[in-house]
């Protein structure tokens, strides 16, 4: 009898687990050993995430990691394909035990407790997409995404970041990110932190976007003042 209660204690706390779901995202705030205010911030989308930390009052950047994951039960795996700290990790593996409920996610044994931000909503464009194309001189000019070399961008309902990047060279090349908004055909992206020109943080660029045939159509102005047509394609 007293292994058939266990059998169903087991089997209910795993359909709790699987229930909560950790797509959207998740911040920790905290104290910097100098009294400056830190934000990790951490985004997943299906079947790829990132986790970022960056100085909240002045937007000056720290780390980024990120990759593919797996939730099983309680067991998070994930793969890395970009840490800008050790590039050894890239293409390692790791695992570990999370708790999750509706509103926190913490890794068993790490004092860090992420709160939820969002569950993927309310922005149209949650997701894990991959620079697929740019539209020059009136002619659209697709790339490869299946080549090492990646400009990817993570989206939850609130929260978007870029991050481009060579799985093969293990090579990092920048990153930003902050909140976004998708209203009536407009995308606006509110930077809060970018890895190579803080100057760029606080800035809010607003976009004309579309979905045409599942691909992402994005055209504006960049940060530096420039005209961009980009395309970007779910990433599977």
């Amino acid at each position: 009898m007293k292994t058939f209660v266990t059998l169903i204690l087991f089997a209910f706390t795993s359909l709790s687990i699987n229930a909560q779901s950790v797509l959207g995202a998740w911040v920790h705030s905290f104290t910097g050993a100098d009294g400056s205010k830190l934000s990790s911030v951490l985004i997943f989308a299906d079947g790829y995430q990132v986790i970022t930390t960056y100085n909240a009052e002045t937007g000056a950047f720290i780390h980024s990691n990120g990759g593919t994951w797996e939730l099983n039960g309680t067991t998070m795996t994930e793969t890395v394909e970009f840490d800008t700290d050790n590039s050894d990790l890239v293409g390692e593996t790791v695992s570990f035990e999370i708790e999750l409920t509706n509103n926190t996610l913490q890794i068993v044994g790490d004092s860090r407790q992420f709160k939820r931000v969002d569950d993927g909503t309310p922005g149209k464009l949650q997701g894990a997409w991959l620079m697929s194309g740019r539209k020059h001189d009136g002619s659209i000019q697709l790339r490869d995404t299946n080549t090492p070399r990646k400009t990817m961008k993570i989206l939850s309902g609130t929260r978007f970041q870029w991050i481009a990047y060579n799985t093969a060279t293990k090579q990092f090349m920048g990153t930003g990110g902050g909140t976004y908004t998708t209203v009536n055909g407009n995308y606006t992206e509110n930077i809060e932190f970018f890895s190579r020109d803080v100057s760029r943080v606080g800035k809010s660029l607003e976009f004309k976007y579309e979905l045409l045939e599942d691909n992402w159509h994005h055209s504006g102005l960049s940060s530096k003042g420039e005209p961009i047509y980009e395309i970007w394609s779910i990433r599977e």
